[in-house]
């Protein structure tokens, strides 16, 4: 399998179709609840569009990460979460509704923000090179195409076929998350002699990343006093992010594959921490 393949075809099209199957599980009553539990969307949103970008970039500086890496680093901490963040949050006895509802409008938010905020991180971390550049009109779009469409098609699916919009997005739930591991697996086959090197670039940022930002969501609901779930689910929101739209952002919009290394870290990560979060704070709770 190419390169171009992957990041041409296959990663756009898969996303597609998560977002599809996302669209399949959200009704219009779940932007209501934006409205319905005002505080802990406030929350969950000052923590995945502020605090999680600013703890990359102040992980990027204290680190020093190269370049590429830096802005790789940015990109995953701009996506919106998925839906992984909804199954940890299902797993862990969170708030799913309000899951679902902060990555519904988190998703419709980033195909504007991802854009300008990358083209900001090129230009800030890549100063000196103009070899690669993000038209940020275009990206808008190309995103909104990929992502905002896709749910909104599925949610008219579920408006007028629900039985059958119901079996299916059970199926694309899961299709996301094993979709996930599997691109991430060709990857790694095709890189097997890099991926070492992979984790000596990014392994401690991503993990620092994915560590701080799940326990700093869980604990700005608490200090904001929102129920046990309600912070289950802020916590896994900022802190699990949707891998497969930073490596298309990175490989297939920007075309750059050392900016994919940290969205390649992350998502191997991020599956063992996101269960060891989850394990924590659930036992902390029972105590």
């Amino acid at each position: 399998m190419s390169p171009d393949l992957l990041t041409k075809v296959i990663l756009p099209l898969s996303l597609f179709l998560i977002m599809f199957g996302m669209g399949l599980s959200l009704k219009i009553a779940d932007f209501k609840n934006v409205v319905k539990s005002p505080k802990a969307v406030a929350i969950g949103l000052i923590g995945q569009m502020l605090i999680l970008p600013l703890a990359a970039f102040i992980i990027a500086i204290a680190l020093q990460l190269p370049p590429e890496i830096a802005v790789g680093l940015m990109i995953i901490a701009l996506a919106p979460g998925g839906a992984t963040s909804n199954m940890f949050t299902y797993l862990s006895k969170g708030d799913v509704s309000l899951s679902i509802s902060l990555t519904a409008v988190v998703s419709v938010i980033t195909p504007f923000t991802i854009p300008v905020m990358a083209a900001l991180s090129m230009s800030f971390f890549m100063a000196n090179s103009s070899e690669f550049s993000l038209p940020v009109i275009k990206t808008i779009v190309q995103l909104l195409v990929i992502t905002v469409i896709p749910v909104a098609i599925g949610m008219f699916v579920l408006s007028r076929w629900s039985n059958f919009a119901g079996k299916l997005e059970n199926f694309l739930k899961w299709f996301s998350v094993l979709f996930l591991i599997l691109i991430i697996a060709l990857i790694a086959m095709k890189n097997k002699d890099e991926m070492l090197n992979f984790f000596a670039q990014a392994g401690l940022a991503t993990l620092l990343l994915n560590i701080v930002v799940l326990v700093i969501g869980y604990q700005m609901a608490k200090l904001a006093r929102l129920t046990h779930a309600q912070a289950v689910s802020i916590g896994f929101e900022v802190g699990i992010q949707n891998g497969t739209l930073a490596l298309l952002v990175a490989g297939s919009l920007i075309g750059n594959e050392i900016m994919m290394i940290p969205a390649i870290t992350y998502s191997l990560i991020m599956f063992f921490s996101g269960a060891a979060f989850g394990w924590w704070i659930n036992k902390h709770n029972n105590r």
